[in-house]
């Protein structure tokens, strides 16, 4: 099988180098282009409530929390930047043509949405290796990626308990 548009979700976790070297590799081997994603959760912005005076609430802690989350948002984006401009440098380096984008939207969505666009072939993202209440309690992006993508998907197993900074020692991979 062989793979011409690459769409990595990388969420600069411990396990996106690991992700990030994957997807390079079979981009490299395929001639394909690549396309670096991020999702920054919505949850991340926070808008002062319209009402927060008759809620009880101080305008002026309300406004001090609102720029406190806008200066964590840009501080993130710019880390995302830096990331994905490290990355491109890594991909040129092999003559893989990379892309990359952020969006303020769910992880999951997001991705399937820009696979769709982007009209990749395949999606490579990470598995923590979340299980049982915990999976069901935050959730698990690549397990809505695999239902709802309309292309190949590449799931890079990580290890939830493994070493931080780096995929764990039996890394598994998983195409659906």
């Amino acid at each position: 099988m062989s793979f011409k548009r690459v769409l990595v979700g990388l969420d600069f976790s411990s396990l996106s180098q690991g992700i990030f070297q994957e997807a390079l590799e079979l981009a490299a081997q395929n001639h394909a282009e690549m396309f670096l994603f991020h999702c920054i959760s919505a949850d991340t912005l926070m808008t002062p409530p319209p009402f927060s005076g008759e809620l009880g609430l101080s305008p002026h802690l309300v406004d001090q929390a609102y720029q406190v989350q806008t200066m964590k948002l840009e501080e993130h984006t710019q880390q995302a930047i830096a990331q994905f401009q490290e990355y491109k440098k890594q991909a040129e380096r092999l003559n893989v043509t990379v892309d990359f984008e952020y969006q303020v939207t769910d992880a999951g969505t997001g991705l399937c949405r820009k696979a769709q666009d982007w009209d990749a072939d395949l999606i490579v993202i990470g598995r923590r290796g979340r299980q049982g209440l915990t999976e069901m309690l935050l959730g698990s992006i690549s397990n809505y990626v695999l239902h709802h993508a309309h292309c190949a998907v590449l799931v890079v197993q990580g290890n939830e308990n493994a070493d931080h900074n780096a995929i764990s020692q039996s890394q598994a991979i998983e195409y659906v």
